[in-house]
């Protein structure tokens, strides 16, 4: 293998090495048999050299190459020539040379594939998982996962620039409601005890502020038994930051920064020096969530006007029910959208609670046509008006009881209307912070107060008087950075009294003793002179995802888990042995919990 050890990589060669010899060690890519003339498209991470097989070749090399097969791995000695003018590839960065081999070694066989590796591949997603060390040769996964090395990197060389610390926070921790559910790990010398698997650092990062360390920051890996989805995993990677003595203006100035050299560094992509902001009420307000993509300019508008002006019943019901009414005026979309096409819409609403979608379009004089424009007859004017619409434009309306609702049913009618009408560039990238959240939710079904973020954000000051008499109204100092309708990062401002925390404890429906049993060792620490603090934590799958322009942080994982939480490769879970289960003191009881 020495002798054949290569010399270069597939993607360095160029025109200047004309008449070199090298040795490239590969995959064959593709290979072509021109009567008896070969040629083999020679891959690794780097690029594709073409090599030829022909009538200048030693004696038997034909023979070697008639025999090679896709993937075989291989060793190539040969001469660096010119293409003849009239076969040089453009598309190829080697694509004005090739190598006439004059000696080729087989390193490794390969079977026959189970789908093709190439840019794009119609194989299942199960199959690429299954054979997923095949699905990552292909140049798109290579790519990912380098851009994704890239990314890491550079994060790493701006915090530590910036005098962050990089501190690993431990694997094994105790188990903390958190929110979703933790993945447990069995003690063999403790029976009956578990550790967690940390759904974030959270805990040990506000702890490291009160020891004095100021900066930190981790690539860290989290998990969370929670369903997967395209953007979720069991166990995902975010980068963690948080620094003592701060404001949310400097946490939100730090992260501006942060990205901007990250994207230019890594994609050559210029940001803005700062990311507009809009508080979540407005973001709510306006586009029916609080990740709202501001690639395309589409608004929610008040449609309460409409409950006088017309005679449509379901409009006057919303609002005697102290609900809403939302529209949404489509530009030019009046023809393009059949009654078809409205109902698709429809159904989306409808997922979101809406009890249906109402529509008008609008004609030539403003005439409104089609849906509920009968309840507005000469009341055309004062509708288009009201709405901004003009002749060709659609009107979608939903309205709710629940103000809530109707905000996030049209919401989600946007969403959708961005991504079908071509609006959602992937290769823009439209970040904005949504500020001021709600610091309480109200879970209807539990029927109590939980925390929106997390149970250690600080309320904003203005609120401190007023937590337990009107939770409702709290705000906390919470921030989120949203990029093209994704949340890429939630962080806030932290609790740092212990005396403040424990009132944030008994809101949620923690007594003392509760909050001093899951969480005593973190209060025990703010006795003891804890700074002000703060941090943030994006998402570094789903930066990758969105950077990609990937739709699914599948794309950007090595070896991801499927929409099940399972592994098709290594059939992760699996069973374990009866001893290994005896040593840990567990038990499988119910005929089918094993197979479950």
């Amino acid at each position: 293998m020495e002798r054949m050890k290569r010399t270069e990589t597939c993607g360095a060669a160029r025109k200047e090495d004309n008449g070199r010899t090298v040795v490239l060690n590969g995959w064959v890519h593709r290979i072509r048999n021109h009567g008896g003339i070969f040629f083999i498209n020679l891959r690794d991470r780097y690029g594709i050299t073409q090599v030829v097989v022909d009538s200048d070749s030693p004696a038997g090399l034909a023979e070697i190459a008639a025999g090679l097969h896709m993937e075989y791995c291989i060793a190539v000695q040969g001469i660096v020539r010119l293409r003849p003018e009239n076969m040089v590839n453009p598309d190829m960065a080697t694509g004005e040379i090739e190598v006439s081999a004059q000696q080729i070694e087989v390193l490794s066989k390969s079977e026959t594939l189970p789908f093709v590796i190439d840019e794009q591949t119609n194989a299942s997603e199960d199959l690429r998982l299954k054979h997923r060390y095949l699905d990552l040769r292909s140049f798109s996964m290579q790519y990912n996962l380098a851009l994704r090395s890239a990314v890491t990197f550079s994060v790493r060389k701006f915090l530590t620039e910036k005098g962050f610390f990089e501190i690993e926070t431990p694997t094994f921790i105790r188990s903390t409601p958190e929110g979703a559910r933790d993945y447990l790990v069995p003690s063999r010398l403790y029976p009956g005890k578990f550790y967690a698997l940390p759904q974030s650092p959270q805990l040990y990062k506000q702890l490291l502020m009160v020891s004095g360390f100021d900066k930190y920051f981790q690539i860290a890996r989290c998990y969370r038994d929670e369903d997967a989805r395209g953007d979720r995993q069991p166990e995902f990677t975010q980068i963690d930051i948080e620094q003592s003595f701060v404001s949310r203006e400097d946490i939100l100035s730090l992260i501006e920064e942060m990205f901007g050299r990250v994207f230019a560094e890594t994609i050559s992509v210029s940001l803005p020096e700062t990311f507009p902001r809009i508080s979540y009420t407005d973001a709510m307000d306006l586009y029916g969530t609080d990740k709202p993509d501001l690639r395309f300019d589409m608004k929610l508008q008040d449609g309460s006007f409409l409950a006088p002006l017309g005679s449509f019943q379901a409009f006057k019901d919303a609002l005697a029910a102290g609900g809403k009414i939302k529209a949404l005026k489509v530009e030019g979309a009046a023809e393009t959208y059949s009654r078809k096409k409205i109902e698709e819409l429809e159904a989306v609403a409808k997922i979101y609670k809406a009890k249906g979608l109402a529509w008008m379009k609008v004609g030539a004089g403003n005439k409104l046509e089609g849906g509920i424009s009968k309840f507005f007859e000469g009341k055309e004017n004062e509708v288009c008006s009201s709405l901004n619409a003009s002749e060709k434009d659609l009107l979608l309306f939903v309205a709710d009881s629940n103000g809530k609702t109707a905000c996030t049913a049209l919401g989600a009618v946007r969403s959708k209307i961005g991504r079908d009408s071509g609006f959602c560039d992937p290769k823009k990238f439209s970040f904005v912070w949504v500020v001021d959240f709600p610091l309480f939710e109200w879970n209807e079904d539990e029927n109590k107060w939980e925390a929106a973020h997390h149970m250690f954000s600080m309320p904003q000051e203005k609120y401190l008087d007023t937590l337990e008499s009107d939770p409702g109204s709290v705000k906390g100092d919470l921030y989120d950075l949203v990029l093209n309708g994704y949340e890429l990062a939630s962080g806030s401002i932290r609790i740092h009294d212990s005396e403040l925390q424990k009132r944030i404890f008994k809101i949620v429906g923690f007594s003392e003793e509760e909050g001093k049993q899951k969480f005593g060792f973190l209060t025990e620490a703010f006795k003891y002179g804890a700074p002000p603090h703060g941090g943030i934590a994006p998402g570094l799958d789903r930066l990758i995802m969105l950077m990609c322009g990937q739709t699914s942080i599948k794309e950007v994982i090595a070896f991801p888990k499927n929409s099940f939480a399972q592994s098709p490769m290594d059939g992760c879970p699996g069973d374990v042995d009866a001893l290994q289960m005896e040593e840990l003191h567990l038990k499988i009881t119910g005929e089918n919990d094993a197979e479950n």
